[in-house]
């Protein structure tokens, strides 16, 4: 017995609510705890109005610093390559790296190459030294520029896009990529700055460190203008406890300007599922394009079994969102050119669970929650993560399935190169009634010969 489709309806939701949900996939990327969006937000939120931000700024604010790692990805690859490292970890504690020549020093001596052989980890150390300025400006400006393209691809103003690009700008000058000083970086970026690292030292620290990290870069990373409002702010021990309290999701939610509490219907719905698509693919050269080629193909095979429109939608959506359980996977893992080890399968293998953890936060996304976590088995139960059987694999992951693994085919990969169609389908072939559906794939077959 085969399940049926989910039931598909037309159901709005406010606009913070599905974002909030999927911060959590770029907090996975950045290597923080769960969550670090969320408190940024309200650190920033608070700070905002202590300065007495205008309706605008405050939305802005809002918006900026929940979406402030949209690019987060996009640097990813070119870290591990560059630092022979963890991209995660190396990010985490980054952050946590001021301005001096020692520290830098110490991180990079610390952080780079520790598991490469010595002559490659000497050489990635003498490239970083030799070429650290332009090494940074290229990182940072990848990953900011990328997250305002993707702002502005989800609808946000270029007031929020601007300041994403800018996150990394410091107000003696001294950030990056363009240097910007002063009240030439936009405020929201100011106030997202510190927020930031607010949260990040108060979480690995505690309280005092988070102040003591302020104090110690306004004038230089911070605005002091700003640096105070936020003494002002911290004064009240009500603001730290929400920081630490069970109701902070809900209340960051709450603090979404009135103005901007629009709902998402199902057309906002698909572009944020296509902008989320886009910072899955952008951690790895291997899989840029994976997601919405798994969407084309799950739609070729969907309208070739002929669905129907509506719920040739929540396919495609579905298959944009598969992977994003990958954002929590290393690029030593997902680039690596030769077999996984035990360990990095076991990580390679945890995508599909996280990518069910943070669908399963969106109401709206429950549907493409099971899907997330399924999408790697198999109707004989040799599948991962639950090696659950076709009575319990429903008709939209089938379709995923198939068209996850055409695309993985017929795609380069960093141990293999791209195969023809025909070699891919052969091989798909020899899987169906124990791995693929037989009626997806002869779907697939029939679309492609359509297709020409």
């Amino acid at each position: 017995m085969i399940r049926r489709m989910p039931n598909v309806t037309t159901s709005s939701m406010r606009l913070s609510e599905v974002l909030g949900a999927l911060s959590y996939a770029l907090d996975l990327t950045e290597g923080q705890p769960a969550g670090h969006c969320l408190r940024s937000c309200w650190i920033g939120v608070q700070v905002a109005r202590a300065l007495g931000a205008t309706p605008r700024q405050l939305h802005d604010t809002y918006y900026t610093i929940l979406l402030k790692d949209l690019g987060c990805s996009s640097n990813a690859a070119r870290i591990c390559q560059l630092y022979l490292v963890d991209d995660r970890t190396f990010k985490k504690d980054f952050k946590t790296v001021g301005d001096s020549l020692p520290q830098v020093l110490r991180f990079v001596l610390s952080h780079t190459g520790m598991k490469a052989d010595l002559a490659a980890r000497f050489r990635a150390i003498v490239n970083v030294m030799q070429n650290g300025g332009e090494i940074a400006n290229e990182l940072i400006e990848a990953r900011c520029q990328r997250g305002a393209q993707i702002a502005r691809m989800m609808r946000f103003s270029d007031g929020v896009a601007d300041a994403i690009a800018s996150l990394d700008e410091h107000w003696d000058g001294g950030g990056r990529p363009s240097g910007l000083r002063g009240e030439a970086i936009p405020l929201e970026s100011r106030i997202a700055l510190l927020a930031q690292v607010v949260d990040v030292f108060l979480v690995s620290e505690g309280r005092r460190a988070a102040l003591k990290e302020v104090r110690r870069r306004a004038g230089s990373w911070f605005d002091p203008r700003i640096a105070a409002a936020f003494e002002r702010v911290a004064a009240d021990a009500s603001f730290w406890d929400m920081l630490e309290s069970p109701s902070l999701h809900q209340t960051v939610l709450a603090l979404e300007p009135a103005e901007a509490a629009t709902e998402c219907d199902d057309e906002y719905l698909d572009q944020i599922a296509a902008g989320f698509a886009q910072i899955v693919d952008s951690k790895s050269p291997y899989t840029y394009g994976h997601s919405e080629r798994v969407a084309v193909f799950s739609d070729m095979i969907a309208e070739q079994m002929g669905h129907a429109a509506h719920e040739r939608r929540l396919i495609k959506r579905a298959a944009l969102l598969h992977d994003i359980g990958k954002l929590a996977v290393s690029n030593t893992i997902l680039d690596k050119p030769g077999k996984l080890d035990e360990t990095e399968w076991l990580e390679m293998r945890g995508h599909a669970a996280q990518s069910e953890i943070i669908l399963a936060r969106v109401p709206a996304f429950a549907d493409m929650a099971r899907v997330g976590g399924a999408h790697h088995e198999r109707l004989d139960g040799k599948g991962y993560p639950r090696q659950l059987t076709d009575i319990s694999i429903c008709p939209m992951t089938r379709i995923i399935s198939t068209a996850d693994v055409f695309d993985a085919l017929t795609a380069d990969r960093p141990y293999r190169a791209a195969m023809r169609v025909s070699d891919a389908l052969a091989i798909i072939r020899n899987d169906v009634g124990a791995a693929i559906d037989a009626t997806c794939f002869a779907a697939l077959e029939q679309a492609l010969a359509r297709a020409g």
